[in-house]
Parts: structure tokens; sequence; C-alpha cells
């Protein structure tokens, strides 16, 4: 608006002055004044206060129309004293509105084509009835005025056609600053925005979306940003901007697109958030569109929400496993110490006993039995203890591994046949030695075959089996007892879990058993893989290097690799976190959780 008011007032102004300069220049060549020409004059001067009223009123409008006004005055009078209606100062007329049309307001044109039809009226009128003053006697004057008419006609021609050019220079001026700025926002804008069609085309999008996507703008454009959608979202993204049009209100959608180009590796997804806007009323700059949308990437906040979901689901795997280990060690530990309190009490009646020497020895063998499993329950935890917090220390020595598994054999021969079950054991003479922790080996095999027993009907069969495998060596030891469910499997060596783990299921157990096992061999740079089939029976087949000392003291590095690591990240974080807190307490504080 500022522009315009100033080229009007600057254009009137001059156009004022301008008459007043002329005055003495028409003196000095027709060398005589009459009232005619002051006041043709004086109409023209008028233009100048027209400027002031705008500059003190700010009113467009009653400026443009009050100008037209004089300026049509001056145009009527100069054609009434110059031959009426014939007079070559008519043409004058035609730009009063064109001269209107150059401020850009309709109202402002019609009014100037109406002032200038009442004028070129009142002169006809005016011609009819015989009120136009007489022709000037001279006929030089005559043809000198004409000749002036029809230069200024052509002078004032020329300023409108500079004001015209100005305005719109200046016009176009201000619309490529505004275009600069809004491409300078969009291009340091984050956030991508996007204009749908119905079908959900893509009919125009911001800059943004080359940072966002990191592909051309271009690319994006008709369907390009739907075959970038995942396409499990799909149907989320397209009923989005459905119900966007539908509904009118606005909605949002979170989805999975694809990055960079697609011809050459494979996809890269990051999610996207976007927010519809309806359009009320789609006009031609939207180019049709139906739905603004403003896309931005929030894969960052996802995987601080998946982040926080592992960790809600590990908590909960702890209380979980805080619960079966009160339920099966509680278990474990009540049925022992009930059978070590009911029968002690039954020896200290020591009158019931004196000739029974034999029901004495079996009491106290029960006895025996029951402090040794309560032994082992106690065993197991602390072992699993000392491997999870990574203080269980690998003693590798040399061993026939031949009669390690004879001994193993030997010492759970007893358990199967109470329990009528076939132990066999089907290993190469040739096995060679290996170098590894032979208590923990022993442990390891005492566990495998304890299950396996424990867990095989009468009648069933529980076989060793081991081979060499190139530096490894395998061990296997299958049962055909009661199988694992399937949906178990991946649960086995997590401590205490258990696939039967109620109060009153069929078989005694901590749950420690399978995790000891895997952590043992974990130590000694093994791997542990489980397959079983319910009702079946079930394989555990462990390989194990031949050579363990080498790779527990890699493990040891790395693991001690890990700690100081992890000091250094508790200590850093303590740093940050502790700077007007307390720094070196929490310091401290931080390399004793870290360790």
């Amino acid at each position: 608006m500022a522009p315009r008011h100033r080229a009007f007032i600057g254009a009137n102004l001059i156009a004022g002055f301008a008459a007043l300069a002329a005055l003495p220049l028409y003196l000095a060549w027709i060398g005589a004044i009459d009232g005619g020409v002051v006041v043709a004059f004086a109409l023209l001067a008028a233009q100048a206060p027209v400027a002031l009223l705008l500059s003190r009123s700010g009113r467009f409008e009653l400026a443009c129309v009050t100008g037209s006004t004089f300026f049509a005055a001056f145009v009527a009078w100069v054609a009434a004293i110059s031959g009426g209606l014939s007079s070559p100062a008519i043409v004058w007329m035609i730009l009063v509105p064109a001269e209107a049309a150059l401020w850009g307001c309709r109202r402002t044109i019609v009014a100037s084509v109406s002032i200038a039809a009442i004028a070129v009226a009142a002169l006809a009128v005016a011609a009819m009835g015989g009120l136009l003053p007489h022709a000037y006697p001279s006929s030089n004057v005559m043809l000198a005025m004409q000749m002036v008419v029809v230069l200024g006609a052509l002078v004032y021609g020329g300023m409108v056609g500079i004001r015209s050019e100005s305005f719109h220079r200046s016009a176009v001026e201000d619309l490529a600053l505004r275009e600069a700025r809004l491409e300078l926002v969009s291009e340091n804008m984050s956030d991508a925005v996007t204009l749908h069609a119905a079908n959900g085309d893509v009919l125009f999008t911001s800059p943004a979306m080359r940072r966002v996507l990191g592909i051309r703008v271009d690319d994006v454009l008709g369907t390009g940003l739907f075959h970038r959608v995942h396409v499990a979202d799909r149907p989320a993204f397209l009923k989005t901007l459905s119900d966007t049009i539908a509904d009118g209100e606005p909605s949002s959608v979170e989805f999975r697109a694809f990055t960079g180009e697609e011809e050459t590796r494979a996809p890269e997804y990051i999610w996207l958030e976007m927010r519809c806007q309806p359009f009320k009323v789609p006009d031609d700059i939207s180019g049709g569109a139906r739905v603004v949308a403003v896309t931005r990437d929030v894969t960052a906040r996802k995987i601080q929400e998946t982040q926080l979901e592992q960790a809600r689901e590990t908590a909960e795997n702890a209380s979980a496993a805080k619960m079966r280990f009160l339920a099966n060690v509680s278990h474990e530990l009540r049925t022992p110490l009930n059978a070590i309190i009911g029968f002690s009490e039954i020896l200290c009646e020591s009158d019931t006993f004196v000739d029974q020497a034999e029901r004495t020895r079996e009491y106290a063998k029960l006895i025996h039995d029951s402090g040794h499993h309560l032994l082992q329950v106690v065993n197991d935890i602390l072992d699993m203890s000392k491997i999870e917090s990574g203080n269980f220390e690998i003693v590798a020595e040399p061993f026939d591994m031949v009669a390690l598994i004879d001994n193993c054999r030997r010492l759970m021969e007893h358990q199967a046949q109470e329990r009528n079950v076939q132990l066999r054991m089907t290993v190469p003479a040739d096995l060679p030695e290996i170098a590894a922790d032979r208590r923990a080996c022993k442990q390891i095999l005492l566990n495998l075959l304890s299950n396996a027993v424990k867990f095989t009907d009468a009648g069933g069969l529980v076989e060793i089996t081991s081979r060499r495998l190139g530096t490894q060596i395998e061990l296997v030891v299958s049962d055909t007892g009661i199988g694992i469910a399937e949906k178990d499997l991946p649960n086995l060596g997590t401590p205490f879990f258990q696939a039967d783990s109620g109060y009153d299921r069929r078989h005694d157990g901590t749950g420690l058993g399978l995790s000891v096992v895997s952590g043992l061999v974990r130590l000694h740079g093994g791997t542990v893989d489980f397959t079983s089939r319910l009702g079946r029976g079930t394989t555990v087949t462990l390989r194990m290097p031949i050579n363990c000392e080498v790779t527990a003291e890699s493990l040891e590095h790395e693991r001690q690799a890990r700690i100081e690591a992890r000091k250094a990240d508790a200590a850093a974080q303590a740093v940050m976190n502790g700077t007007n807190t307390g720094g070196p307490a929490r310091l401290v504080e931080a390399e004793r959780v870290a360790g």
C-alpha cells in the first residue's frame, strides 16, 4: 500500500507544480492572459492539494476521485474555450479513467468513468445551449492552442506510461521480495509442506522434503511419496487423507518411508509424522488440492519409544524372574528341609530305633540326600551369580574328555537305574584331549545328564555322544523324555525359567541347571543348541574349542574392556550431570555402578 500512495502523491505534486511553472512560459509566448486561461491553470494546479489530501487523510479512494474530478474539469474547460466537442483537447478525457486504472481500484475506475462522462455531457449541453465562449479571433492563437493541447496530451500520456511502468516494476520487485522471503523460510524449515489431491497425489512440496527423504523434490510429486511409504503403512496413509477430506477436520498419521535412491541398495526406512489440514474451499493457487500436510522426521522419537518399551519389558521380565525364583527356590528348599526336620525328630526318639539299625541308616541317608540337594541348590545359585557378574574364573588344563564323560556316566548310572532309564555312551576312543576347566566341564555334563534322566519316564533312553569337528569338540546329550514345547525353547538357559513353573509341577528343580550350563559354555567360548518336541524328547548340543584357554583369555580381555568402557561412560555422564551437584561424589558412585 505505501508504494502506491507514494506514487500517487509524487505524480500529483509534479502535475500541480508543473502547471504553476508553465504559467510564466505561457505569458512570455502569448503575451496576454484572460479569465479562461486562469481557470485552466488553476484546475491543473489543483492536483497538488489533492496529493496533500492523501498525505493527511490516508484515504486513497477519496483522493483518486477528487483528482479525477479536477482533471476532468480541466479537460472540459480547455475543450470549452478551444472549440467545444470539436476541440483536440477532448481526447484528454480518455486519460481520466486511464489514470484511475493505474491505482488498481475498480470503484475508483467506475467513478472516474462517470466523472468523465458527466464532464462530456455537460460540455455537450453547454454547446447546444450556446453557453460556450467564442473561439479566439486569431487563427494563429487557435493553432498554437491546439498544438499545446496535443503536445500536452502526448506528454501527459507519456507520464502516465512511465508511472504505469514504475508502478509495475515496484509491484514486481515487491512480489520477488516476498517470494524470496518465502523461499528462505521454506529452505530453512525442518518440516516439509505438501499439497495433496483427493486421491492422495502430491501436487506441491516444499524444498524441505529434499532433506527429509534425501531425494529431488520432483520425485515426490504425483504418486512418488506414496510409493516410498512402507507397504504395511500405506492403508493408514491413504485413510488419513481420506478422513481429512470427508470429515473436514485435522488428522495425523505416523508411517515408515524409505530414503535415498531405490535402485542400488536395500531401502533404509525412517519414521515420519504427517499432520493433515483440509482446504475448506480449493482455489486456483492450491491447484485443486484438498489437503495441506506438514511432515516431519520422528525417527529419533520412535527409537526412544522403542528403548522405553524394551526397558519396560526388561523390568517386567526381571519381575517375572524374581517371582519364578521365589516359587522354585521356596519349593526346593521346603521339600528337603521338611525331610531333614522330620527324620531328625524321629532319630531323636532313641527308644524307637534301639534295635533297628537298618531303619536308622535309611533315615540318615534320606537326611544326607536332602542336605546334599540343598547344597546343590545353593551351589547353583552361587555359580549363576558368579557367571552373571563375570567373577567365575576359568582354570584351563588339558584332560582326557573320554574319561570325563565315562566318569559322569558312572556317577549318574545309579540315578538312571532307580528311574529304570537306560544310560548309553557312544564316544570314539581317539577323541583328543581338551584344554578347559575340568570342574566346569564336569558340572556341565552332570547337569545335562541329571536333567535328561529326571525328565525321562521309565523305559526311556538317555544317550551321550561326542566327536571332533575341526578345532572343536561336539558333545550331544539326547533323551526320549517328555520334551519341551516349541514356545518355551527360546527361554531355555534363562535363570529360574522352567516350562512347568508352578507349585504343583511334577519335577523338582530350580530352573538354574541349563542357565549354569549356558553360562559355563559361553565362558569357554562355546555354543549351546536346544532341539525338542513335546512328548518326543530333547537334544542338547554343545560345541567347545579344543583349546579353551586361548578363547577364555580373549573373552576375559573383552570383558575387562567392556567394564572399562562402561566406567568411562558412567564417569562422563556423571561429570555432565554433576557439574553443580557434588561432582566428585557422583564420579565415585558412577564408577561403583559401572563396575
